[in-house]
């Protein structure tokens, strides 16, 4: 159902066979892995100004909590919330592009977040908190990896999940296509697109709508405690009008707090 995720920091642009090209999920990944890192530490980053925010909010107090980030990135992200207070947590990436210093506390692995039942080091684990920081686009058979994070969560744990609004790419391809909103919100054919982080890489992916998100949660047997669409603050609004303009046209990401329904 869903191939690649897209950037959510910057415009995308349509594909030209001159300066593009296609990757699979994975591959993909390894490559935009550094430019994502980059392109997540400026000053007006959408990443650093809404999503962090929104995202370190919803998990509250980490002290003494495991946390599993999957899709790590360099794990930058969870090194904070070690710092925080975190104890016994785990980032998984398949870039392997990590942070050279690691704290006591936190472990980071190469895997892939598609087949976490053999990623070595999470065999019997359990985590209060797992993480899909917009890297959940990425995973071949979404509702088996979500059964299997499931099975890895603590009693009381939740699921952090982001995604990209799915409106922002219908409106994109409705203005490349020349067709309507409800055209391509609804379409099921395959597209592709420059990454915003690098315009050298053609991502291709499905269309997804809200329900197939809210049925997939449903197949793997998670339940939305709560959903949030973050905006910017008041001071970054004024302080970031073109920030501001991007988000008044792509609408930026869907957080959602998944936990597991009861029983198998």
């Amino acid at each position: 159902m869903f191939c690649v995720v897209a950037a959510s920091d910057g415009p995308q642009h349509p594909t030209s066979p001159h300066r593009a090209r296609g990757a699979d999920s994975g591959q993909a990944w390894l490559e935009l892995a550094p430019d994502y890192e980059r392109a997540r530490t400026k000053e007006d980053s959408l990443d650093r100004l809404v999503e962090w925010p929104a995202q370190r909010d919803i998990l509250g107090d980490v002290t003494g909590r495991s946390v599993l980030d999957l899709g790590c990135g360099n794990g930058g992200k969870l090194s904070e919330l070690v710092r925080d207070g975190a104890t016994d947590s785990v980032g998984v990436d398949i870039s392997g592009n990590f942070l050279s210093a690691q704290l006591p506390g936190l472990e980071l692995i190469q895997g892939d977040l598609s087949e976490l039942d053999s990623v070595p080091g999470l065999a019997g684990r359990t985590f209060e908190r797992i993480l899909f920081l917009q890297s959940f686009g990425y995973a071949k058979d979404p509702v088996r990896t979500l059964q299997v994070a499931r099975g890895m969560l603590a009693d009381d744990g939740f699921i952090l999940l982001t995604r990209t609004q799915p409106i922002r790419y219908a409106l994109e391809r409705a203005a490349k296509n020349g067709t309507s909103l409800g055209e391509e919100y609804f379409s099921t054919a395959q597209f592709s697109y420059v990454s915003g982080w690098n315009d050298e890489i053609a991502l291709t992916k499905r269309p997804y709508t809200i329900s197939d998100l809210i049925n997939v949660f449903s197949a793997a047997g998670l339940w939305i405690e709560s959903a949030t669409e973050p905006q910017l603050s008041e001071d970054a609004r004024r302080r970031y009008p073109h920030k501001q303009a991007w988000m008044n046209k792509n609408l930026g990401i869907l957080i959602f707090k998944l936990r597991p329904h009861p029983g198998p």
